[in-house]
C-alpha cells in the first residue's frame, strides 16, 4: 500500500471511529450585543461534575465546537478583550447530541463576569435524528418489572413491545421493535463497544439463553441514558430497526451512590384464584436487591464507580395428599399387593404422625 494511500485509509478509519459515538458534544457562536460574529473568542468548557475542562477558539464566523464530551452539566466561559466574559452554567451533554450553546458578550472589562443559565431547547437543531432517549433520573423513578432495562424502551415514539417475546424471538428475556421493524433488527451499544448476540441478534446483556434466565444482567443504577434512535445515521449502520446506545456511569468528584431493595412475598400478596380457603397461602418470596457507589480516584482526572445488582426467589405450591395409615398398608401387601419401591423408601421414613405432633423416624 503506498503511503497516500495508507494516510487516506487511516483517516477514514478514524473518522469512523470518532462518529459512532457514545458521548456528546457542544456547538455554539459567540456574537456581541449588536448580533455580529466575535472571532477568536477563548471559549472553555468545564464539567461541573468531573471539574476537567477544555479550550477552544472561535472562528472567523464565531462558531466553536466541543466534541467527545463525557456526559453531564457543563459551564461553557467566553472571554475576548474588550468584552465582559460571559458563563453559560448548566449545558447538559447527552448521548450522541450536539448541545448548542451560544454566547453574547457585552463590551466591558474582561474582570467582570455576566453568569447565566442555559435554557434546555425545545426543538433540536443540532441534528436530524428521530427517537428520544432514556436519562438516570426517570430509570430511578420508575417502577420497572424484573428490573430489565429493555423494558423502558418503549418511552420512545414509535417504539413497540412484546413482552412474552413469542412473536419475534423465543427465549429472549424482553426484545422491542421500533417503528415497525423487527425486534431483532436493533443495533445494541454499550458505551459504544458492540453488545449484540451473534445467534438472535438481542441484546448480549439481559438475554435469556436457553433456560430463560439472563446470565449476565446490567444494574439499572448503572446507567446513565440510553439513546434510541429510530433513524440511524449512516455511521451507526449494521441494522435497519433502531440504535439502542446504552452509556454508564462514571464517578465524580463527589461521592455519590445508591441502594434499593423491591420485595414480594406472601404477607402481602393476595392469593392466588386457585389457591382458596382452607388450603394453606402460596409461599412466595422474591428480594431484587442492590446499590452504586462512585467518586474520585485523582481529583478532576480519574474516577471510579462500581454497581451490583441481585435477585433471589423461593417458593412453594402447598397441597393437600393423603397419607396411609399402617393399618392400610398391611391390609394392602396381605391382599398380595407389591409396593412401589419409591414409596417402599417414604414409608419407610414413617411419615404417621407421634405424640407431639413430630413425624417418627
Amino acid at each position: 500500500m503506498r503511503p497516500r494511500s495508507l494516510v487516506l485509509f487511516v483517516l477514514i478509519a478514524s473518522t469512523s471511529i470518532f462518529s459512532q459515538t457514545f458521548r456528546g458534544s457542544i456547538v455554539g457562536t459567540v456574537t456581541d450585543s449588536s448580533g455580529a460574529a466575535v472571532a477568536d473568542a477563548q471559549v472553555t468548557a468545564t464539567s461541573t461534575d468531573a471539574g476537567f475542562s477544555r479550550t477552544t477558539t472561535s472562528d472567523a464566523e464565531g462558531n466553536y465546537t466541543f466534541v467527545e464530551l463525557p456526559l453531564g452539566k457543563y459551564a461553557v466561559l467566553a472571554l475576548k478583550t474588550g468584552f465582559q466574559r460571559q458563563i453559560l452554567n448548566g449545558v447538559a451533554v447527552g448521548v450522541t447530541l450536539a448541545q448548542r450553546a451560544d454566547l453574547k458578550l457585552t463590551p466591558g472589562q474582561v474582570d467582570q463576569t455576566v453568569d447565566v443559565t442555559a435554557e434546555i431547547p425545545l426543538v433540536e437543531t443540532a441534528g436530524d435524528t428521530i427517537g428520544g432517549t432514556i436519562e438516570s433520573q426517570r430509570v430511578e423513578q420508575l417502577p420497572i418489572n424484573g428490573r430489565d432495562y429493555l423494558k423502558l424502551m418503549t418511552l420512545v415514539p414509535g417504539a413497540n413491545a412484546d413482552p412474552s417475546s413469542v412473536n419475534d424471538a423465543p427465549g429472549s428475556f424482553g426484545i422491542f421493535s421500533i417503528n415497525g421493524n423487527r425486534g431483532r433488527s436493533n443495533n445494541y451499544l454499550l458505551d459504544g463497544t458492540d453488545m449484540n448476540d451473534g445467534y438472535r441478534n438481542d441484546p448480549a446483556i439481559n438475554e435469556a439463553g436457553v433456560f430463560g434466565t439472563p446470565a449476565t444482567v446490567l444494574p439499572v443504577d448503572a446507567l446513565a441514558e440510553v439513546a434510541i434512535l429510530s433513524n440511524s445515521e449512516a455511521e451507526y449502520g449494521r441494522n435497519s430497526g433502531g440504535t439502542v446506545n446504552i452509556v454508564t456511569k462514571s464517578g465524580t468528584n463527589a461521592i455519590h451512590g445508591s441502594a434499593s431493595e423491591y420485595f414480594r412475598n406472601d404477607a402481602l400478596d393476595a392469593r392466588n384464584y386457585f389457591n382458596a380457603e382452607p388450603t394453606p397461602k402460596n409461599s412466595f418470596h422474591n428480594n431484587q436487591f442492590g446499590g452504586s457507589l462512585g467518586g474520585p480516584l485523582i481529583k478532576d482526572r480519574t474516577f471510579w464507580f462500581v454497581a451490583y445488582e441481585g435477585q433471589r426467589e423461593v417458593g412453594g405450591l402447598p397441597n393437600i395428599e393423603t397419607v396411609p395409615t399402617q393399618a392400610q398398608v398391611d391390609a394392602y401387601t396381605a391382599a398380595g399387593n407389591t409396593i412401589n419401591p419409591v414409596i417402599a423408601n417414604l414409608l419407610g421414613r414413617n411419615p404417621w404422625a407421634v405424640p407431639g405432633g413430630l413425624p417418627a423416624g
